[in-house]
């Protein structure tokens, strides 16, 4: 259980003595909870800090020392100092203070002078960034999250603490209990315990319908910014014309999310889709987290890069770490040739970024699965693309003539216009060469006319449209032909 083995690990520190101890967790009070445990049996004093109360005693076990006065950050590390009695410094949100160097050298001066007297500083922040200077004398510990499995006994513990103030059971089922442990898992136990109690102190039920508004206040909690985004919309397959190798390839897998896989079956690790522009790809990623009822989130890998030295790599690692805190999850990187592409003027940061997620890939154990679109085929890495790397790779090509004629019907429907009016498949032959998007900004273009002339679509509109189009397989022909080769040999078509 993630709460002893946080014990285990703190209890370890300050039993070898460490000086300098970070611990990153958002709930303050269950480390203060864990360090009260973890010195149970030693003669130490236990003292907490924050700017806004100072230095206050937390046990009670040897005699007070004067704390007054001690507010100001300077102030309390030279208390800390100056005192003769071994004890624990546990100072909350000290990390924005570490941009005065005076600060640094006092902390190190009390770190090193730790032999004389053993006194212990803890730093608790949600996130804390250890200055260089202090690095090696530093240990840090990220507070584990709960599992599953607890997350599951805190929804029991909020139902059980309802029927006992309310005189009522909370209604609901395993099915929804399951999706619900799974929906808040990547949170803390405060964020789980929150909002549980939102729901269930509504109406005094769990329910199916409320989980969209859970995933939704989830990921608002954490609180996702620059590279990762998180997709509220994710389309159906119904929605996606064609496709059909690849639908039954990711149908087969999607027992493993469900729950449904036989044990010891591997997570799948996701796919690689390149293809024409305006194939479906972008679509297809959607659709891939509907069909596998899981969250979607996608990296922004422009919004990855930063001009400084070792941030790119951070923003990363970040973003992954993430994509493991909610997971199982799927993960888009869209038009991951951009960011993975090497590049000799860049210092060598799309080269470390590549090899970062390459290990990640490699290594990952969690449930993320995947997807990642790419165009243009030239710019991707060698080492991203070799077997073992993805499931599979999957080659997305312009779609054949009755899927068009599905897609045209797709989009008619999306506008709430009988498709059955229109003749799809004079439409689907005049298309020939067109990609999906294409197709759709046809019947957005004939709309604009049949609205301009006051008239309700109608086939010839359409028609027009297309033939007022010049397709990307037209304009970019040598270019989708050399795509089309480089896949022969080595994808699996989606259709």
């Amino acid at each position: 259980m993630t709460e002893a083995q946080d014990l285990h690990d703190i209890s370890l520190l300050l039993r070898c003595e460490s000086p300098l101890i970070v611990l990153e967790t958002r709930e303050e009070q269950r480390a203060l909870g864990l360090l009260r445990q973890a010195i149970r049996n030693q003669p130490k004093a236990l003292y907490s800090w924050s700017v806004v109360s100072g230095l206050t005693r937390q046990d009670l076990s040897l005699q007070a020392m004067d704390t007054s006065d001690t507010t100001e950050p300077r102030r309390v590390l030279e208390h800390i100092r100056s005192s003769k009695t071994p004890g624990i410094y546990v100072l909350f949100d000290f990390h924005p203070y570490f941009d005065e160097p005076a600060l640094i050298r006092l902390v190190k001066e009390i770190v090193l002078s730790h032999e004389r007297v053993p006194r212990t500083l803890v730093f608790v922040s949600h996130a804390f960034d250890v200055p260089a200077e202090l690095k090696r004398l530093a240990a840090k510990i990220e507070m584990r999250l709960p599992s599953s499995e607890e997350v599951r006994t805190l929804i029991i513990e909020e139902a059980q603490r309802y029927s006992q103030t309310h005189n009522q059971k909370v209604r609901s089922d395993k099915a929804v209990l399951d999706k619900l442990t799974r929906l808040l898992t990547g949170l803390s136990q405060n964020d789980v315990r929150r909002l549980v109690r939102n729901i269930i102190y509504d109406d005094g039920a769990i329910t199916e319908s409320e989980l969209p508004e859970i995933n939704r206040a989830k990921f608002d909690l954490l609180d996702m910014q620059g590279a990762v985004s998180f997709e509220y919309e994710t389309a159906k397959f119904a929605e996606v014309g064609g496709l059909r190798i690849f639908k039954r390839w990711l149908t087969e897998r999607s027992s493993f999310f469900s729950g449904a896989a036989p044990a010891g079956l591997e997570a799948p690790k996701g796919v690689l889709l390149v293809g024409v522009q305006g194939g479906g790809k972008s679509l297809a990623a959607k659709a891939t987290a509907g069909l596998l009822g899981l969250p979607l989130l996608r990296i922004d890998i422009g919004a990855l890069y930063n001009k400084y030295h070792g941030e790119t790599e951070r923003n990363l690692r970040e973003a992954l770490k993430l994509a493991e805190a909610v997971a199982p999850a799927v993960l888009w990187f869209d038009e991951i040739e951009k960011g993975m592409a090497s590049d000799d003027n860049d210092g060598g940061t799309s080269r470390r970024v590549l090899g970062h997620l390459l290990t990640w890939l490699a290594e990952k154990k969690v449930g993320v699965f995947v997807v990642a679109t790419a165009n243009a085929i030239d710019d991707l890495p060698p080492e991203l693309i070799r077997k073992g790397r993805f499931d599979e790779i999957f080659f997305v090509d312009l779609p054949e003539t009755s899927i068009r004629s599905d897609i045209f019907a797709i989009h008619l429907r999306k506008r709430e216009i009988p498709a059955e009016a229109f003749d799809l498949t004079a439409l689907a032959d005049a298309s020939a060469g067109f990609s999906g998007a294409e197709i759709e900004q046809a019947v957005v273009s004939a709309l604009y006319r049949a609205h301009a002339d006051g008239q309700p679509l109608q086939q010839s509109m359409l028609l027009d449209a297309i033939q007022g189009t010049q397709p990307l397989s037209v304009v970019m022909a040598e270019q989708i032909s050399t795509l089309r080769e480089w896949a022969q040999r080595r994808t699996v078509f989606a259709d």
